[in-house]
């Protein structure tokens, strides 16, 4: 899975937010506002480049005090979401 081109996480007013920026999200016109756990998600995923459901999950127990079964269904819940908002591509 990685992230599409164009999509980018912006610091609005205080808070994180992904925006789409270029000719390829045109048609979105959505600001997608985030929590301090789905923007480091957002951030590790670009770092990340290619990546899986489970390589962020681990990422996400090495970062927060959460359990591993909880930190994949949050990230899996939480990449459905991207999906379908169009922001992740497989």
């Amino acid at each position: 899975m990685k992230q599409k081109k164009g999509f980018v996480l912006r610091d609005v007013c205080g808070e994180k937010a992904i925006i789409g920026e270029g000719v390829e999200t045109v048609d979105f016109g959505k600001l997608i506002s985030l929590n301090e756990t789905a923007a480091w998600a957002w951030e590790k995923a670009a770092e990340l480049g290619d990546f899986t459901a489970e390589q962020l999950s681990e990422a996400l127990c090495q970062e927060y005090d959460v359990a591993p079964e909880r930190a994949q269904a949050d990230i899996e819940k939480l990449l459905a979401q991207w999906q379908q908002m169009g922001l992740v591509e497989s």
